[in-house]
Formats: C-alpha cells, sequence, structure tokens
C-alpha cells in the first residue's frame, strides 16, 4: 500500500482594496421637522416643549446637611416604599432589599454621586434606609491569629 500524496498549501492572494471614493462636500444636519419633533419626546414620553428633568427636581430642596456617604457604605432598605414617597425613592427602596453600596445605586439608577447623596439623606433622615459603614480591615493582623496559622502549618 502507498502513503496518500501530501500536496503543500499555498497562501492564497489577498483580495485587492476598494477604490477610494471621492471626498464628499460636508453637509450640515437638518433640524428635524416640527412634526418629528413632537413624535420624538412622545416616544421619550415627554409632553411637546417640555425639557429635560434637572436634578435638583430629583433630589428636592437640596437644603440642609448631607449624611457622611462614601462610594462603598452599604444602604439596607427598613421598609418597603410609602405610597408618599418619589419614583426615584422608591426605586432605592426597591433595590435595597438587599444591602447595596451607594456607587451600585447610583449606577443603577443612573444618578450622580452627589445627587444620590441628597436623595440618600433625606431616606435616612426619613428613617427608609439604614446606611452601614464599610467594614475597615486592620493595618497589621492579630498576632496570636497568624501564631495559630503558622502552629497549623508546622503540625501538616
Amino acid at each position: 500500500m502507498t502513503p496518500p500524496r501530501r500536496t503543500r498549501r499555498r497562501p492564497q492572494p489577498l483580495p485587492a482594496p476598494p477604490a477610494p471614493q471621492p471626498a464628499q462636500p460636508y453637509e450640515l444636519p437638518q433640524p428635524p421637522s416640527p412634526e418629528a419633533a413632537e413624535a420624538t419626546e412622545a416616544a421619550a414620553g415627554r409632553g411637546p416643549g417640555s425639557i429635560p428633568e434637572r436634578l435638583y427636581s430629583v433630589t428636592g430642596s437640596g437644603e440642609g446637611g448631607r449624611a457622611e456617604l462614601d462610594l462603598v457604605t452599604l444602604i439596607m432598605a427598613r421598609c418597603a416604599p410609602p405610597v408618599s414617597a418619589t419614583p426615584e425613592q422608591a426605586a432605592v427602596l426597591r433595590l435595597c432589599q438587599a444591602p447595596l453600596s451607594v456607587a451600585e445605586l447610583s449606577a443603577y439608577l443612573r444618578l450622580p454621586f452627589s445627587t444620590m447623596t441628597v436623595l440618600l439623606t433625606e431616606l435616612i433622615t426619613a428613617e427608609l434606609v439604614q446606611a452601614h459603614a464599610p467594614v475597615v480591615r486592620q493595618a497589621l493582623p492579630d498576632r496570636s491569629l497568624l501564631e495559630a496559622v503558622m502552629h497549623g502549618l508546622q503540625r501538616l
């Protein structure tokens, strides 16, 4: 029996690059017609002629002090959202059934950190949420713990 013949594969030629297109003059985009603008606003859930909601309207008056919150401060809801809660407050209370950090809440609600701190301060003063400071690790581990680990490793 004779072995099969092997043929060497040759590289395939690359396809030719496309021909360059002639330069087109830049055209400024035309503003949408009033009918198209109203249709876009209606699709976005806004009425015609309305402006986007500003952050200070989300946070209320914004007067008074702010709670000492960090990006890693954990927020836990104490109860279900009351009927009088704003949509943002209700969203925070629904999300915080399990502990979430302020950074996660800010990302989920797509609100800046400063706005989130004002919103959370209002919820803390109303006693609807609890804020737990992040766990601070000790700079050096406990000596007795290191000795116990060392003795355990020596026994192996």
